[in-house]
C-alpha cells in the first residue's frame, strides 16, 4: 500500500488529533504541541504516526567513499570503528537520574553500583561496507578493465583487504557465510551462528575485522563518486541493471544484477532497523543511468577526440534556470526558437572550450553551466527512505524494498516502518558549525550544551540544527541554504566556487584568507587557492592536519598554486609535501540529511583534532559523530519519550485511544478474550479504519484491530505510575495489565520511571503485563480534545 505524505486537512487536524505507535515497548514519543486535557475518546480524523515494538536487530551499512582523496579519512573511520561497534554491543552505564554520568560498564559486564545500561546490548547485528564507484556510467573515465583501480564495485558488499590487486582474494576478510557482510552474534542464535568474539586481542572477532574491511575500501576509485545512488542501488533500486549499453548515442539499462539481490535479500531483514553511515569529502556526483547523462563521465567522442559538453542556450542567462528553454544546445530544442549565436547552427551543436569544461568539474553546478542537470535528484533519495512506494527506472509505482518482505518463505514477515531508518552523513562541512556551542557562544564539541541545556559537547541534532543560529533562522541556512531557490549557505566556506571567496564565518567570525595571504590562515580550511583552470578544482570547505606528511596528489604540481594543503618552500611556493587534507562542500548530501528530518544525523568528514585521543576526549577523529549516531539509535533501541505532555484527569487518565493491529490465521480476530484487550467501541471506529489504512497494514497483513484498556482504578494506577523498572508492576501481589500515563511533573508517576527519557522529555505511555503488544502486533496510541496551556 503506498505511503502517502499528509492532506492538508490532515496537518490541520494534527493540531487536536495525534497518532503514535509502540509495539512491545514502554515508551512512547508523542507529537502534541500542547497539552490535551481530559475527555470521551471519540476520534473523526487524524494523523498517523507509527513507532512499532522496540528494535532488536540491526543493519548497519557503511558507503564509503573510495576516490583518490580518501586514504586518510578512511584511516580515521577505521579508528572510529570500534568506538561504533562497542557502543552498540556494549552500552555505556548510566545513572537513572543523572544521564549525563555514564562510564564504561566493567569487564564482567556489570555497571557499577548505582548506574545501569542506557540501552540493552544489541545481539544481532548484520554489518556491510558498499564503495561510492558505480562506474562511468556507459562512457570512458573509469575503465572496468584497469586491475589498478576499483572503478565499478557495482552496488556490491565489498570485503578486501588487500589495495594493490582486486583479483587476489586470498588475504580478503572472512564474512559470514561469504556472503559479503559482518553478522554479530554473541547468543549464537542465527543458523548458522555468526560472530561471538568482538575483540580477542590478536586480530580476531567482529572489531579487527570490520577495521580491516574499511581500510581495504582503498582510495582508487572511479572519481565519479556515486555517494548516494550506491546506497541506493544496493538497498532500495527494484530492478538494479547488469550493465550500462550506449545504443545509438543513449545509455540503454541491460539485465538484472541478481547477485547484487542476492546480498541485498541475505543483509536486510525486513523488521531491523536499518542505518546507513556515508563517508566522503565531497560532493555527490549520482549521474542518471540512461539517456544521455554518461556526458557527464565522457572524455573522448565517437571519433576519439577530447569530448566537451555542449553549451546551455541563450534562456539560461537571460531568464534564469528555471525558463524551460533553458536547456542544453547538445538536446532538442523543442518549442523553443533557434538559437544559433550560443548553439550554433542547427544539427551541429556548440560544445566549450576546455577552460569552461574541464573534466573534473562535470558534476559542479551543471544546470548553470551545461543548461542541463544529469544528476539524480535528491527527492529520489529521500522518497527511498521514506516512502512504502516508489517509481521504477520505467516510472511505475513499485513496492519499496526497504519496507517490504525480501523472503516471504522464511518466518520473518514483520516490515520496517520507515521510523526505523536512518541516514548519517560524514561530509564536508566545517565541524565548527554543527558542533554545539559553549556558554561564549563558540562551537565546542567538549563543553557545548544540547537543546537542554546540557554540558554534553558534541554534533548537534536535528532538532537543535533547524532552531535560529548566529542571526540565521537554522544552522540549515548557514551550512546549506535553500538549494531549490538556489540561495546560498550563509557560511561562504560551504559556497561551492572554483575561484577564490570572501566573507566570514557567521558563529565564529573567522574570515576567509585570500590565497595571497597564507599568513592569515584560519583553523576552518586554511585559506583559499588558485586550482588550476584547465585540470579544474573547488575551493575547500575545510581543511585538517595530517598525522603525517604524504606526497599526495594533491601536491604533485610542478605550477605553485598557493595551496593549503602543501607544506611551503623556503620561498614560499608549494612543495610537493602534503602535510594538510581536505573536503568540499558535501551539499547534496547535506540537503538529503534535512529532507530526513529526525532520521538524518550530520557529521564532518574533517575532524577537529587527531592529538589525543584518550577515551576522555570527545573532540577526537570522528568521535562525535559516532556519538551523534549512537545517541539518535539508542531512542529505538531504549525506547521513547512523550516530547510533550498529556493532561490528565484528577486520577491520573488521558484521553487517550490504544489501538493495537495484527495479522491473525485465516482472518480471525478475537479481542474479548485476551487480557487488558476488548473489541473496538463503535465510536471508536473511525480510529480503526485509520489504521487499517495505514501505509505499512497491508504488507504486514493486518486484519485485526482490538483495543487495549487503559487502567483504571487508583491503585493500578498508582503500581503502573509508581513501580520502578524492571520491577513488575503488580497490586496485592497480582500483575496489572494495560496502560498509562506517567508524568512526574504534574504528579502522576515518580522520577526513576521516565529517569532514561532527556530532561525535557520525562513523561511516558506506559504498557505493563499483558497490555505489552502481542508478538508481531503493533499499537497505535491516538489522543484527542481540547487544547490547554501548559
Amino acid at each position: 500500500m503506498a505511503a502517502r505524505r499528509p492532506s492538508r486537512a490532515a496537518r490541520a487536524a494534527a493540531s487536536l488529533l495525534c497518532s503514535l505507535v509502540v509495539g512491545g515497548i514502554s515508551l512512547l514519543p508523542g507529537c502534541l504541541s500542547r497539552p490535551i486535557a481530559h475527555q470521551d475518546t471519540r476520534t473523526t480524523g487524524t494523523v498517523v504516526e507509527r513507532l512499532p515494538r522496540r528494535v532488536d536487530k540491526i543493519d548497519l551499512l557503511l558507503t564509503i567513499d573510495n576516490s583518490s582523496s580518501m586514504k586518510d579519512k578512511q584511516d580515521i573511520l577505521a579508528l572510529a570503528v570500534p568506538d561504533l561497534v562497542r557502543r552498540l554491543v556494549d552500552p555505556r552505564c548510566i545513572d537513572p537520574l543523572n544521564p549525563l554520568d555514564s562510564s564504561p560498564p566493567g569487564e564482567d559486564g556489570r555497571c557499577p553500583s548505582g548506574k545501569e545500561r542506557e540501552f540493552e546490548p544489541v545481539v544481532d547485528i548484520h554489518i556491510g561496507i558498499i564503495s561510492t564507484s558505480l562506474g562511468s556510467h556507459g562512457a570512458d573515465s573509469c575503465p572496468e578493465e584497469s586491475l589498478a583501480f576499483f572503478n565499478n564495485d557495482k552496488g556490491h558488499l565489498i570485503a578486501r583487504s588487500d589495495r594493490d590487486d582486486r583479483n587476489d582474494a586470498d588475504n580478503d576478510p572472512p564474512t559470514y557465510q561469504n556472503l559479503g557482510f559482518l553478522a554479530w552474534d554473541p547468543e549464537q542464535k542465527l543458523s548458522p551462528a555468526g560472530e561471538s568474539i568482538l575483540d580477542d586481542g590478536a586480530g580476531r572477532g567482529l572489531v579487527p575485522t570490520l577495521t580491516n574491511m574499511v581500510r581495504g575500501v582503498a582510495d582508487n576509485g572511479c572519481g565519479f563518486e556515486s555517494q548516494l545512488e550506491s546506497w541506493y542501488r544496493f538497498l532500495v533500486d527494484p530492478a538494479p541493471y547488469e550493465t550500462l549499453e550506449v545504443v545509438n548515442g543513449k545509455a540503454e539499462r541491460r539485465g538484472v544484477d541478481k547477485k547484487l539481490l542476492d546480498q541485498r535479500k541475505a543483509f536486510l531483514r525486513p523488521d531491523s532497523l536499518l542505518a546507513i553511515v556515508m563517508l566522503s569529502d565531497e560532493n555527490d556526483c549520482s549521474i542518471k543511468e540512461g539517456g544521455n547523462a554518461f556526458w557527464v563521465a565522457r572524455q573522448k567522442d565517437d571519433d576519439g577526440d577530447v569530448f566537451r559538453m555542449f553549451a546551455p542556450r541563450r534562456e539560461c542567462a537571460e531568464k534564469g534556470l528555471d525558463d524551460p528553454c533553458c536547456k542544453s544546445c547538445g538536446t532538442p530544442r523543442g518549442e523553443c526558437p533557434l538559437d544559433k549565436e550560443t548553439c550554433g547552427p542547427e544539427g551541429q551543436p556548440k560544445t566549450l572550450p576546455p577552460d569552461e569544461d574541464p573534466h573534473n568539474l562535470r558534476c559542479f553546478d551543471q544546470k548553470r553551466r551545461f543548461g542541463i542537470d544529469l544528476l539524480y535528484p535528491i527527492d529520489r533519495y529521500t522518497d527511498a527512505l521514506t516512502l512504502a512506494r516508489i517509481e521504477d527506472h520505467q516510472g511505475n509505482i513499485v513496492d519499496n524494498p526497504l519496507f517490504s518482505d525480501l523472503d516471504p518463505e522464511d518466518e520473518n514477515s514483520a516490515v520496517r516502518p520507515p521510523e526505523y531508518v536512518f541516514f548519517a552523513g560524514l561530509v564536508g562541512v566545517p565541524w565548527q558549525d554543527i558542533a554545539r556551542q559553549d556558554d561564549a557562544g563558540q562551537p565546542n564539541l567538549r563543553e557545548g550544551r544540547d537543546q537542554d541545556g546540557n554540558r554534553v559537547g558534541g554534533f548537534k541534532s536535528a532538532k537543535e540544527l533547524s532552531t535560529p543560529n548566529a542571526s540565521f533562522a537554522s544552522t540549515w541556512d548557514i551550512i546549506l541554504g535553500d538549494p531549490k531557490s538556489r540561495r546560498s549557505p550563509g557560511d561562504p566556506h560551504m559556497i561551492e566556487s572554483p575561484v577564490p571567496r570572501e566573507g566570514q564565518n557567521p558563529i565564529t567570525g573567522t574570515r576567509i584568507a585570500g590565497p595571497d595571504s597564507p599568513d592569515d590562515a584560519n583553523d576552518i580550511n586554511g585559506h583559499e587557492w588558485n586550482p588550476n583552470p584547465d585540470f579544474g578544482d573547488l575551493q575547500y570547505a575545510c581543511t585538517f592536519r595530517l598525522l603525517e606528511s604524504v606526497t599526495g596528489d594533491d601536491c604533485k604540481s610542478t605550477e605553485d598554486r598557493n595551496s593549503p594543503l602543501c607544506k611551503d618552500n623556503p620561498d614560499g611556493t608549494d612543495s610537493n609535501l602534503q602535510v594538510n587534507a581536505k573536503a568540499y562542500p558535501g551539499l547534496r548530501q547535506l540537503e538529503l540529511i534535512r529532507n530526513l528530518g529526525e532520521q538524518g544525523i550530520v557529521g564532518s568528514v574533517c575532524p577537529a583534532q587527531l592529538d589525543f585521543p584518550a577515551e576522555d576526549r570527545l573532540d577526537f577523529g570522528y568521535r562525535p559523530a559516532i556519538g551523534a549516531i549512537v545517541d539518535r539509535l539508542k531512542t529505538k533501541l531504549g525506547g521513547q519519550c512523550l516530547p510533550r505532555a498529556l493532561q490528565p484527569n484528577e486520577s491520573g487518565q488521558v484521553s487517550c485511544l490504544v489501538l493495537e493491529a495484527r495479522s491473525t490465521a485465516e482472518g480471525k480476530c478475537g479481542c474479548d478474550g485476551l487480557t487488558a484487550r476488548r473489541e473496538v467501541l463503535r465510536e471508536n471506529l473511525a480510529a480503526k479504519r485509520m489504521v487499517l489504512e495505514d501505509p505499512v497494514a497491508a504488507v504486514n497483513g493486518w486484519n485485526c484491530v482490538c483495543e487495549v484498556e487503559q487502567l483504571k482504578t487508583p491503585e493500578e494506577l498508582a503500581a503502573c505510575q509508581d513501580t520502578v523498572p524492571p520491577a513488575p508492576v503488580e497490586v496485592g501481589g497480582e500483575k496489572v495489565h494495560g496502560w498509562c500515563y506517567v508524568d512526574p511533573r504534574l504528579g502522576f508517576g515518580r522520577d526513576e520511571v521516565v529517569a532514561k527519557c532527556p530532561s525535557t522529555e520525562r513523561r511516558q505511555v506506559r504498557f505493563t503485563g499483558d497490555g505489552a503488544a502481542l508478538d508481531g502486533a503493533t499499537q497505535f496510541v491516538i489522543c484527542t480534545g481540547d487544547t490547554a496551556n501548559q
